[in-house]
Formats: C-alpha cells, structure tokens, sequence
C-alpha cells in the first residue's frame, strides 16, 4: 500500500514537473450580444525562457467564429497576453477549449485549458434595424439618382468600428447589395446600394451602438441627382422622350429668325438661326450603341466586383449612354441602366 501511494506521488510529481505552460482565460465579457465582435485573451506564463512562440489549437467551441489565426500579443513581465477576436453567430455560444504549446527546440508537454459558456443576448430589434452591431457606424457620402419609373437607388458609403459590417442589410427594400468593402477591426469600410420606393423623401435606418447600448439612427435625404457627371453613381440616361418637340421648337426659331433677317436686313439675327439648327442636327443624331460580348456581366454599378444583375446569352448591341475608366453605361432593352467592362464591349 505504502509503495502504490509512492509511486502515484512520483508519477504526480513528474505530471507537474513537465508542465511548462501555465493559462486561462483572462477577460471574458459579461455578456456578449449575437453579431457582435468580441475580444478574448488569455494570460500564459512559460517555465521556459527558451522557446521561439507559443501556439494555441481550439476546439470544442460552437456559436462562435473565431476571426484571428494569430493573437495580438503583449508581454507584460513574465506573462503573455494574447487576444483573439471573435464573433457571436448563435444564441448561444461557448469559448473554445485550448491546447496551448510551446514551439521550441525541445519538446515540451501541452496545457489544455477548457473554455466557459457565454452568456449571449439576442436583439429583437424594429424593421428599419441594418444588422449592424458597432462601437459606431458614419456616413462618409452618398448619392440618390432615379432607378426607373417608380424607383430611386440610392448609394452610400459607410465606416464602422468593432463591426462584422459584411452583416449589413436591410427589410422593405425592392433591391439592395454590396459593391465593395475593406474589412478591419480598427476600422471598416462599405459602399452599398438600396433601390427604394420614389415615394420615400428619407432612407433610414438603425444600428446598434455597443458603446452606448442602445439603437443609433439614420437618415439619408432623397435628393434626386439629375446630373450628367460621369461618376459611379450617374445612373441616369439621357431623356429622349421630349427630343421631336425639342425639334419643332429650335426649327420654329430658326424660321422667326429668317423673317428678321429678310424684313430689318440685320444680319446679327443669323444667331436666331444658325444656333436652333445646330441643336435639331444634335437632336437628330442617332444614338450611339455598343456591342457586347456574349457571356458578359452588365453591372448595376462601374466598380469591379460589383452586383451583376444580367449576363448577355448572345451578342448584344445597347445604346450608349455615358463611359467612365474601365467602364461603358448602357440602357438595356428594359429601359434600366447599366454598365459593362470595356474589355467586354467587341473590337472589330
């Protein structure tokens, strides 16, 4: 009896003699809210001062995704911080456990440390909510034009704080989706597109501010643009459906001034119609059209990797309505604008 208590004693003590790495967890939210982003960390102590790095493997984990493959580490003494960040999908969630490391020349045991439950709360929030949960989310700009008849679009670019701003969408919208996106946890950007009733004389919205725990709102005016600038957001096509009254008009000018000329014999009024001509000439032009490929995306917006919401089964010839760097507008046969990649247009 007394040589099987000694034996367990030394096998005891050479466990513990071999164990190098000591950690936990070190912060752990008290709560933590689905969609947002989070940061644990965990605080090891090595016996060993030998070592190139530690390594963590976790596993045993659910509701959660982890968004780092490597922590952000500060050493404070003898004891390493390390925190990963990671964001809440479930309604529950729990920590991963971890098997902790050392990568050194000699081969050491690993800790394996379990990880606790989350308390996880669940939003129920109103119809206009984005799906953002954030320290903050600004408008940087953005920009209305008309979409078609009984639509405007509207496109807006959008930073944000500590946010899974990927999340973002939105309800009772007719068409929406993201045209880029730069994703940091200091910082993220979007630019994003609804299509909205042209009844609407605000697009607004919600998100959740962690920092002040509460909904934080926006509003975006609808102020139709109606200029021809060629900029990412010029959606508009020329209006051509005025264009033969335009015509009458400029031509019965021209006549009114061929009787000035012929009854005061002032040759000044030739203004009256050399003017008027020149635009019914304009007026008159056909329009331009382009060809495109078989097999090419037409985009709603000129940014690359943007939504494409058709793909020509043949070759297709569309008028031209505008080209910005890289990019060519057309009006497709549905009357709604949108544009496609110059190396997409055919070259004969």
């Amino acid at each position: 009896m007394i040589r099987l208590l000694f034996l367990t004693l030394l096998l005891t003590l050479s466990l513990f003699a071999q164990k190098v790495l000591y950690v936990n967890y070190d912060t752990i939210p008290k709560r933590v809210i689905k969609g947002e982003i989070f940061i644990a960390t965990l605080k090891t102590l090595s016996t060993v001062r030998d070592f190139d790095d530690i390594e963590y493997n976790f596993s045993n984990y659910h509701g959660l995704e982890i968004l780092d493959t490597l922590p952000q580490r500060e050493q404070k003494g003898k004891f390493f911080y390390d925190s990963f960040h990671m964001l809440v999908t479930d309604a529950t969630a729990k920590l991963p456990d971890i098997n902790a490391s050392l990568i050194a020349p000699q081969e050491y045991n690993s800790t394996i440390i379990q990880g606790p439950k989350l308390n996880v709360i669940t939003l129920n929030p109103k119809k206009d909510f984005s799906n953002i949960i954030a320290n903050s989310l600004e408008l940087q700009e953005y920009k209305t034009t008309s979409y078609d008849n009984t639509h405007n679009i509207v496109v807006f670019v959008a930073t944000a704080t500590n946010a899974d701003i990927k999340a973002m969408h939105f309800n009772n919208v007719y068409k929406q989706g993201m045209e880029s996106v730069t994703e940091s946890y200091d910082e993220s950007k979007i630019t994003y597109f609804v299509v909205i009733s042209k009844r609407l004389e605000y697009f607004s919205f919600s998100y959740f501010n962690l920092l002040e725990n509460t909904y934080k709102k926006i509003s975006i005016p609808i102020i139709v643009d109606d200029d021809s600038v060629t900029t990412q957001s010029d959606l508009k096509p020329r209006d051509q459906s005025h264009d033969t009254i335009k015509m009458y008009i400029a031509l019965g000018v021209s006549v009114i001034g061929l009787i000035f000329i012929l009854f005061r014999q002032k040759y000044i009024y030739l203004v009256f119609i050399i003017i008027p001509l020149a635009y019914t000439l304009y007026l008159s032009m056909p329009e331009q059209e382009v060809c495109i490929k078989a097999g090419s995306n037409i985009y709603l917006l000129p940014v690359e990797n943007g939504t494409i919401f058709e793909t020509t089964p043949s070759e297709y010839h569309l008028p031209k309505e505008g080209s910005v760097t890289n990019f060519t507008k057309v009006k497709l046969q549905n009357d709604k604008i949108g544009w496609v990649k110059n190396e997409d247009t055919c070259s004969y």
